[in-house]
């Protein structure tokens, strides 16, 4: 069995970032050389911060039932809180997914909740769970928003629902997103649909399965980890609007088509394979609809040089693959 190696994303900065590192190092050689001392700074440096060490279980997509704290949505209660109190916003969560059947034509009887879990804030309201019907889950009513709000919210996707398309010139990619893993991913892909622009999102690595996995992503017996690493590598950070870190959010298992933060993003990926050995060291916040994932093994035979991050050679594309944003729906979704 060959050694698990290095987790290959070195983390490569995008332009913004690269720009705003430039005029740091230029304000900061102009100080020290007015000060008459010697400074030396590497720019741009490809080295991630080492992610936290893998847990030993790794949550199924449907195990997990998160929300974000500090959100109040609002909309149509379909129960109310002041007469349905739950021990957990996870219990809350479950309790609106138990009103969504992800059968054909199962309509969502619930598609948002709203609990109160602070103790010391909701004092005679704690446990409320209140379970609510949105007229647009991709675009859910939000009343307040911030440290000072006691409630924590989180949205449930029906079939069909919560479907965002990568459009590029080979095809557009249809990603599942995960609310209930990943919420605050979730949120940056509303956020991102109201901008109705993502200029400068786009695939800049490519890397095919070579010999280390089969058709199915299945890793070959005995064979290397990489490379190549059977994986996209983008960005989704907008030319001119400042990205926010992206907190750790719930980690499933990185499997063939999985979408996920490489670190707390912009930088992302798309896998080609199984990849048990990353364990959860990756943020998985959407997968692509399998009949799509031609198009992907398709961006991975593209021209491409090779290149070395922080010790870790790559495949880079001669020529990005740029990629809008939209909304979308899918008859096969799960």
């Amino acid at each position: 069995m060959p050694a698990l190696p290095t987790l290959p994303f070195p983390r490569r900065l995008s332009d913004a970032r690269r720009r705003g590192r430039l005029l740091l190092f230029l304000i900061v050689l102009v100080a020290v050389s007015a000060a008459g001392a010697l400074a030396y700074l590497s720019f741009p440096s490809a080295a991630p911060t080492p992610p936290p060490a893998a847990s030993s279980t790794v949550r199924a997509d449907t195990d997990c039932c998160r929300g974000i704290q500090g959100l109040e949505l609002w909309g149509p209660a379909v129960k109310w809180g002041s007469n349905h109190r739950l021990p957990s916003a996870a219990a809350c969560c479950a309790s609106c997914k138990a009103m969504c059947p992800h059968v054909e034509d199962g309509a969502c009887r619930c598609n948002s909740w709203v609990f109160c879990g602070d103790e010391r804030r909701c004092k005679d309201r704690l446990g409320e769970c209140w379970l609510k019907k949105q007229k647009d889950v991709m675009a859910p009513a939000v009343i307040a928003r911030g440290e000072d709000v006691m409630w924590t919210s989180g949205l449930i996707f029906g079939k069909g629902e919560g479907i965002v398309g990568l459009e590029t010139n080979l095809g557009t990619l249809h990603i599942q997103l995960l609310p209930g893993c990943a919420p605050r991913s979730v949120d940056y892909f509303i956020e991102l649909l109201g901008l109705h622009s993502c200029a400068g999102c786009r695939f800049y690595r490519a890397e095919g399965r070579g010999n280390v996995w089969d058709a199915e992503g299945n890793h070959e017996k005995n064979a290397a980890f990489g490379p190549p690493y059977a994986l996209l590598q983008g960005t989704l950070e907008v030319d001119g609007v400042p990205f926010k870190d992206i907190a750790r959010e719930a980690c499933p298992a990185v499997k063939r088509g999985s979408v996920a933060w490489v670190g707390s993003g912009p930088e992302f990926l798309i896998s080609l394979a199984k990849h048990e050995e990353w364990k959860d060291s990756y943020t998985v916040f959407g997968h692509v609809l399998p009949e799509n994932m031609a198009i992907a093994e398709e961006m991975a035979l593209l021209p491409a040089s090779t290149d070395v991050w922080s010790n870790v050679t790559v495949k880079v594309l001669r020529d990005p693959v740029y990629f809008k944003v939209k909304r979308s729906s899918h008859a096969s979704s799960v």
